[in-house]
Order: C-alpha cells, then sequence, then structure tokens
C-alpha cells in the first residue's frame, strides 16, 4: 500500500491546528504534486525534500506522489511541513516504517543536506501536541523552547537521518532533559521570582517626584493605566522605565502565554521569561506595527507587552489613527485582525503607560513657551477623549526643585538612604495583587461594572462625594468606575478590606488632575 499519513501542524495566530500530511504513490509519469491550499513557501518543500531524502542516501520515489495537506481549508504557510512531508514519503515508499507514526508530530526544515532548521511558532504546537498525547519530534534548535510546556516528551535532531535511524529502530533518540526546562530548573517561589526580575535601574534612583512614585505604585498594584504629563526633563520617561521593576513577576501560565506570542511572532525567548515585557515603539510605528499585521498576520506591539507594560513616550507625536487601534483592546484584552486569507485573534492584555509634554515645544505657560494656540489646538487633538478616558491616572510632573537637584550631587549623599528599594516596594505590591486575586479572582483594572457593586459599596458620604466629582468635573460613566477601581487598588495596597472616602478622594485627585489641566495641556 503506497500510502501514509504523518501528523504536523500548522500556525494560526497563537494556536497551532492539527495537519495530516497524506502522501500517495501511484504509477504514471514521475511527479510531485501538493493540495491541500498550500502557499509558495509551502509549495518550494519539494524541493527542500527531494534534496534532502537524495542527501540522506534514501531513494526518491520516481513515481506520481501527491501529497495533501488536510484539512484542505486551512491555509498552511512557511517551511514548517518539511520534515513530515520527508518522512510521509519514505513512509509510503516503504524505506520506514508506517506502523508507529502515530505517536508522533513532526515540525521542522529541511536543509538541502538533510540537516533540520528551527521554525517559529513551536510553542503553540508544543502544547497541542501534549493535549493530544503525542511525542514531539523536533530540531533541535527548537527543543528549548518547546521545553516550557511541561511533561511534554521531546525527540530533537539534528539530521533526517536521526528520525529514520529512530524508526528504523537502528538508534534511539534520546529524549530531551527535562531538566532544561526554564520552569523546572529554576525554584519559582516568590523569593526567588523577586530575585530574579530585578532590575538594576531603582525606582529610588530618580530624584523627588514623590506624587508621580506614589502614582506608579499605585498603577502597578492594579495594572491600571498611568499618563505621565509635565515639561521636558522632569523624569517622565525615567519614571516609566523604572515601572517593570516594581511589577510583579509573571507566574508560570502567564509566562507560557507570553512566550507563545513571542514564538508565533518569530521571536527568541527572552531572557528573563518571568519579568513581564515593556515594549516601548517609536512614535513613527504604523497602526499595524502596534496591533499587528499583514498579508498574514503577525503580533504586533500590543500584544508583545501583553500581560506586561505597553510604553508610549511623546504620546501625541503619534499619528492620531494610529492612537485609536488601543481604544477596544484596552477594554476587551484582545485584539482581533482579519485579513482575506486569514482571522486571527491575538492577546492584548497590557498595561498602558503614556508620557508628553503640555505643548509642543513643552514649556505651555512660561516664558520660554512660543507655541501659538492652532499648533496647541493641533497638538492636544491627536489624543481623543475617548483614549483619554480609558487613562486611570493622568499625573501632572513638575519641575524638581533646585535644592533637590543640588543636593543630590552633594559628595556624601551616595552614603545617605535614598528611599525603599525596588524589592521593597515589588513586595508590597505582590501583596495587594494577592488580596486581589484571593478576593475576586483577577486584579482590579480588570473588575466589571457589576462586580464594583459588591466589592466597592459606596457610603451614603461617598456617594455625595462622587456625586459632586461627576458633576462638577464632567466624569463619564467609564471615568466614574475607573475611579473606584483606582480606590480599591489604593486600600489593598494600605492593606484595607474596605475602600474608606480618603481613597476615593485620592482616586479622583488623578482624574479631577486632568480635568483641571485641559485648559492647559
Amino acid at each position: 500500500m503506497s500510502l501514509a499519513a504523518v501528523n504536523t501542524r500548522a500556525k494560526l495566530g497563537i494556536n497551532a491546528p492539527l495537519v495530516s500530511i497524506e502522501v500517495h504513490l501511484s504509477n504514471g509519469l514521475p511527479s510531485f504534486h501538493m493540495v491541500g491550499l498550500p502557499e509558495t513557501a509551502v509549495k518550494e518543500s519539494k524541493d527542500r525534500v527531494r534534496s534532502a531524502i537524495l542527501n540522506s542516501h534514501f531513494d526518491f520515489p520516481a513515481r506520481r506522489i501527491t501529497v495533501n495537506l488536510a484539512p484542505a481549508e486551512l491555509p498552511k504557510e512557511g517551511s514548517r511541513f518539511d520534515l513530515a512531508i520527508a518522512i510521509a514519503i519514505l513512509a509510503a515508499s516503504g524505506q520506514v516504517p508506517r506502523e508507529q507514526l502515530n505517536q508522533y508530530e513532526f515540525i521542522g526544515e529541511l536543509a538541502l543536506s538533510g540537516d533540520t532548521r528551527g521554525v517559529d511558532a513551536v510553542l503553540p504546537a508544543a502544547l497541542g501536541c501534549l493535549h493530544q498525547g503525542k511525542q514531539l519530534i523536533i530540531s533541535r534548535h527548537n527543543a528549548e523552547e518547546a521545553s516550557l510546556v511541561e511533561r511534554l516528551k521531546i525527540l530533537s535532531c539534528t539530521h533526517l537521518l536521526d528520525i529514520t535511524g529512530h524508526l528504523l529502530q537502528q538508534t534511539q533518540l534520546q529524549l530531551w532533559d527535562s531538566s532544561t526546562n526554564y520552569l523546572n530548573k529554576t525554584d519559582t517561589s516568590s523569593a526567588d521570582q523577586l530575585n530574579k526580575c530585578e532590575n538594576q535601574t531603582q525606582l529610588n534612583q530618580v530624584i523627588g517626584q514623590h506624587h508621580a512614585k506614589r502614582a506608579l505604585e499605585i498603577s502597578a498594584s492594579g495594572g491600571h493605566n498611568l499618563l505621565f504629563f509635565g515639561p521636558p526633563g522632569t523624569g517622565k520617561t525615567m519614571l516609566a522605565s523604572r515601572l517593570p521593576g516594581i511589577l510583579p513577576p509573571l507566574n508560570n501560565q502567564q509566562a507560557l502565554e507570553v512566550a507563545s506570542v513571542y514564538s508565533v511572532a518569530g521571536k527568541d525567548l527572552r531572557q528573563s521569561i518571568w519579568a513581564r515585557p515593556f515594549r516601548a515603539p517609536h512614535h513613527t510605528a504604523s497602526s499595524a506595527a502596534l496591533v499587528g499585521g499583514g498579508s498574514s498576520p503577525r503580533p504586533g506591539e500590543i500584544s508583545l507587552a501583553h500581560q506586561g507594560v505597553l510604553f508610549l513616550d511623546e504620546l501625541p507625536e503619534f499619528s492620531r489613527s494610529v492612537l485609536e487601534v488601543l481604544r477596544e483592546p484596552m477594554e476587551s484584552g484582545e485584539i482581533n485582525i482579519s485579513r482575506v486569507a486569514a482571522q486571527v485573534c491575538y492577546p492584548a492584555n497590557f498595561q498602558l503607560i503614556a508620557a508628553m509634554n503640555p505643548c509642543p515645544c513643552g514649556y505651555l505657560g512660561g516664558t520660554r513657551c512660543r507655541c501659538t494656540p492652532d499648533q496647541i489646538n493641533r497638538y492636544r487633538g491627536k489624543i481623543s477623549g475617548p483614549l483619554l478616558d480609558r487613562i486611570d491616572l493622568q499625573v501632572q510632573v513638575t519641575p524638581i526643585e533646585n535644592h533637590q537637584l543640588l543636593n543630590s550631587q552633594q559628595p556624601n549623599q551616595a552614603q545617605q538612604p535614598k528611599g525603599e528599594s525596588d524589592q521593597q516596594i515589588q513586595q508590597r505590591i505582590c501583596a495587594a495583587r494577592e488580596r486581589q486575586l484571593n478576593r475576586q479572582g483577577k486584579i482590579n483594572s480588570q473588575l466589571s461594572s457589576e462586580e464594583l457593586k459588591t466589592i466597592c459599596p459606596l457610603s451614603s458620604e461617598q456617594r455625595h462625594l462622587m456625586d459632586n466629582a461627576i458633576t462638577r468635573f464632567g466624569l463619564s460613566t467609564r471615568g466614574f468606575y475607573r475611579v473606584l477601581r483606582v480606590a480599591r487598588s489604593i486600600a489593598d495596597l494600605a492593606g484595607r478590606e474596605q475602600v474608606i472616602s480618603e481613597d476615593y478622594q485620592e482616586a479622583l485627585s488623578y482624574r479631577i488632575a486632568s480635568e483641571a489641566q485641559t485648559s492647559n495641556l
């Protein structure tokens, strides 16, 4: 019987649907036909496979070869099917046994010499293979990434002959050593995770700006969006860059989610998979670069910032059309990309941190400002009201006082304590997040309006406070609920079960500051 089938996996967003490579050899003039919606790189695999088989000292069948990639309606792209096609051809021609092929899934590119090469999006494929209870045979270049999936049996190889020898029981492919698994070889206790995510740049290195540091801590504790606005040189970018050092580390499941997105994007494993990603695209980035896209949609910056931080410096310098695409994923935590070839959904549960100047020159209201009213209006107009309304904390950063700057340069200043370290702040934030997860199973920024009714009940005094704020400052419904979420985070930082009036007042101060400065931004 000149028919064989081998399992592999395609790439569709962060999913890896199962693909069956069916090969049939029939009589007729020698030919090689491939069906099943293959794109160009897949069609070109016939030349790579033929050379790899011949250079591995096997016979390439001089018959009519039909390769079917099922299911036929699923688009197939890339060189990831080379290895599976080669094994299926060898099995159909009787050069390797086909009886045990259903125990494995094969993924990898073949060189003309028969060497195996790594491909992207291996991690989602490894997860799918685990759920099917199969063993995964891949190139050694991808074994480390696939080893993130616990309990998966991985057989790595460097050449097609390694695999055929294993199938012919002439040699034995060794299981990838589980001790190399990132999630196994490191103790994942809270104390050790905090040490792994230690950042060399400490928040206490920022001179002054205690109000902004407080807002940064509140933002980190509840996952709230944050905007810094103020003149140039006041430390807005420096403050934002310190946020990763105080954020809680990722747990194993979150680390696997982030690694899957990076795998699909064709990027290497990050140096520390527990550290939350921090993405800072330049303001010339396009909409597609930010949300993802292309004929075969790939993840953009907001997906690469999943479970981490998206920092937009010089916010008004971004095109307004680019900024507007952030509105939906900021609410839903995911981005749906539709193209003619495919429709994919990527996770985009990011925390937005932004920084901006009050006007194009940055010195609005001062003697150095030369901006005209039209220039200021155009500058402000790039940030729409709906986008600004989705930012929970909007903090004005003022120039530091002269004595603080001068005192920081004193020779003995290095020996003086500079305040809490990032690790101390991070421990407090971790404790606040643990309270949130124990109480509601999610962080405060993800609370729905219905959940806030029971988690943040308003007393008569607090109702009067919020009523005055809504009337006086024109808070929207969204803004009202975001104030409640921030107040809940402030109470969690203080270790309080109930939100007190002072928490609501502090939360309002971050929204009111923005409303009061609207005419000056």
